[in-house]
């Protein structure tokens, strides 16, 4: 746990900038369609090695492809002798709109930050470079312990060493925190766990099922999936598991997620034996359901951070990726095949499981291209994937 500590204070360490020069173009919002808009063509020339494959994961997956100089809209060069220098040249309006040097962090760190630069510079996107992911990863005959890595996979360091079944790691808004789900007692029970300290306390150990922890924007309240009452439902309490209040009375209730303001829990349920996703005021009071047409049996719904999006699973066989405005507005779209999608703090891109036979993989995916790219740097079989926001 001390090495955890200690890597993750070493994570967000400063990194010293030159700026030169910045400019924003924002993309049209007229463009905003899912899987449909086309990637910024971008020419990558002068980096090699790590900071290569940093630059070209990063930028792929937030929506640009790489061309030819001849072919691209931006001209990104720059070399990575030690440490990384580079420059952005905007070939339409004939103007360098980046050009900056890193230092006070690893080769890989700076990398990252001049990959969130590019997006600042070049659309109206949050960057998610210095970005963290936790997941279940489970090792051959082994039961999987709670991890927390970069969000393309790399450091990954364990959590928990339980020995014993976890799952849905959840995190706490602004911190280094998690809720997750463990039978470290024999029970399914949910715990917290501050990365910073290493504390871990049970927050929900009542029999039968304790899962599914999701924490509200604020921090101040965890929604969860109980079933102390008989069927699993959607409960809330306050951040440490006391005022615990039931708020749905389905009889197969899972997946509760908080819309960003925090007025509303979506999950996932069951009406008229069909698998329904629904929302609730996180207050409590009646249950609206949303349509899903064209998406059989959704579940593990994510609500982006803007509020315009919801991301869930369907399974119709195999499982995919969909979205839909989170307004209802227009139906669901399906993006590629996978589940378990968790929303980056930019509400664009998602990080999901994908898989067979045993064996899954976490991939980083961007909604509005549905380019992606698996994290092959996170090893073993590793699935439930959530996003640090």
């Amino acid at each position: 746990m001390k090495k955890l500590i200690l890597t993750l204070a070493l994570a967000v360490g400063a990194l010293n900038f030159l700026r030169a020069e910045d400019m924003i173009i924002p993309i049209s919002k007229d463009t905003e369609i899912l899987g449909q808009m086309k990637p910024i063509p971008v020419a990558l020339t002068g980096f090699t090695g790590e900071a290569a494959e940093v630059l070209k994961f990063d930028l792929y997956v937030q929506g640009y492809s790489f061309v030819s100089p001849d072919a691209a809209q931006y001209l990104i060069n720059g070399t990575d002798t030690g440490s990384v220098v580079g420059s952005v040249t905007d070939k339409f309006a004939r103007k360098v709109v980046l050009s900056r040097s890193y230092n006070g962090a690893s080769l890989r760190r700076q990398a990252h930050a001049f990959a969130d630069d590019i997006v600042q510079a070049t659309t109206t996107l949050k960057p998610i470079g210095a970005g963290k992911i936790a997941f279940k990863s489970q090792r051959a005959a082994g039961s999987g312990e709670i991890y927390v890595a970069d969000f393309d996979g790399f450091g990954a360091q364990s959590v928990t060493s339980d020995n014993a079944i976890v799952a849905k790691p959840a995190w706490v808004p602004g911190r280094m925190a998690l809720y997750y789900t463990s039978y470290a007692r024999d029970n399914p029970d949910i715990f917290f766990h501050s990365l910073s300290t290493g504390q871990r306390r049970v927050v929900a150990g009542y029999s039968g099922l304790n899962t599914s922890a999701s924490v509200s924007p604020d921090g101040s309240k965890v929604a969860m999936i109980l079933s102390k009452s008989g069927s699993p439902n959607v409960w809330v309490s306050d951040a440490d598991g006391k005022n615990l209040k039931k708020l749905t009375s389905g009889l197969e209730d899972s997946s509760p997620c908080w819309s960003p303001d925090g007025k509303w829990i979506c999950f996932a349920t069951k009406k008229a034996e069909r698998r329904r996703l629904a929302k609730i005021p996180a207050g409590g009071g009646e249950v609206q359901y949303l349509n899903t047409t064209g998406a059989a049996n959704p579940t593990e719904p994510d609500w982006s951070p803007d509020g315009k999006w919801i991301a869930f699973t369907r399974q119709a066989g195999d499982f995919d990726i969909c979205v839909m405005p989170a307004d209802g507005s227009l139906p669901p779209t399906v993006l590629v095949a996978g589940q378990n999608p968790s929303w980056s703090p930019n509400s664009r891109t998602l990080v999901f499981n994908h898989g067979g036979n045993g064996h899954q993989t976490l991939s980083v995916l961007d909604v509005f291209t549905k380019q992606y790219k698996d994290c092959r740097r996170a090893t073993g079989s590793n699935s439930q994937p959530a996003w640090a926001r």
